[in-house]
């Protein structure tokens, strides 16, 4: 009774031993392509984390930062941009600061803010797409090794012993190419997808610095131009002036 019931469950397939066999017949560059593939997904992890911590509603926080300088509260859209991780906020609050500053400073502040955050954007991608290649690599290399066993086991090994040693061969090229194409097309679909977020925040960070610029530039001249209209002095009143008004009259 006890042997017939341990029989069934020893034979079910364990897939963690699986896995170690996989990586046993592909011979050792199964776990070079394994430590680079665990690389390349920390960096990845790390990635989306900063990525998603610095994206921000871009449209949603220019129009809170427009409608706080229209009103003449610079300060409070300075503290809403001091409460975002944003790049975009960032960039912004540098322009806000100085925003009763001509509009050349106003502009040399968001530039250099921009200058700044940029590098961020660009940070390790370099090193993930590099972890991508060196996976395909790999497994082309491991699949040569497989195919140079092979082919010395056909020569050299006695009849009796060929096809093992043939397919010993055949199952490190064949599992070195697939964890190769494995690690490769994860982390560049990866990286594609990094890069997409990257180059959305990077466009909503020079498209709203110039916009806030402009208000900047604008909404500070806007007050004087009135004020000069205002103060004008009117036209005064000579002789000429009267005897056109009378003869009118």
């Amino acid at each position: 009774m006890g042997p017939e019931t341990v029989a069934p469950v020893a034979s079910q397939p364990n897939f963690f031993f699986e896995v170690i066999a996989f990586f046993n017949d592909g011979g050792i560059f199964m776990y070079v392509i394994l430590a680079i593939w665990i690389l390349g997904l920390v960096i990845v992890v790390e990635r989306f984390k900063a990525f998603y911590a610095w994206d921000v509603d871009g449209p949603s926080l220019m129009d809170m930062v427009k409608r706080n300088v229209l009103m003449n509260e610079v300060q409070k859209a300075i503290q809403a941009c001091s409460n975002s991780k944003s790049l975009l906020a960032y960039v912004l609050k540098s322009g806000l600061k100085r925003a009763n500053q001509n509009k050349e400073q106003i502009q040399d502040a968001v530039e250099s803010s921009i200058l700044e955050v940029s590098p961020k954007l660009e940070k390790r991608m370099g090193q993930l797409a590099l972890c991508s290649n060196i996976s395909t690599l790999f497994g082309l290399l491991g699949t040569i090794q497989g195919l140079i066993q092979s082919f010395g086991a056909v020569a050299n090994a006695d009849p009796a012993s060929k096809a093992k040693l043939l397919a010993i061969g055949i199952s490190v090229a064949m599992n070195t190419t697939a964890l190769g194409l494995l690690s490769a097309i994860t982390l560049l679909v990866a990286h594609q997808t990094l890069t997409s977020k990257a180059e959305k925040i990077q466009a909503e960070v020079d498209e709203f610095s110039s916009k806030l610029v402009d208000l900047l530039g604008t909404k500070k001249h806007l007050p004087q131009a009135q004020a000069q209209t205002q103060a004008q002095p009117a036209a005064p009143v000579t002789p000429e002036t009267k005897s056109e008004t009378s003869s009118a009259a």
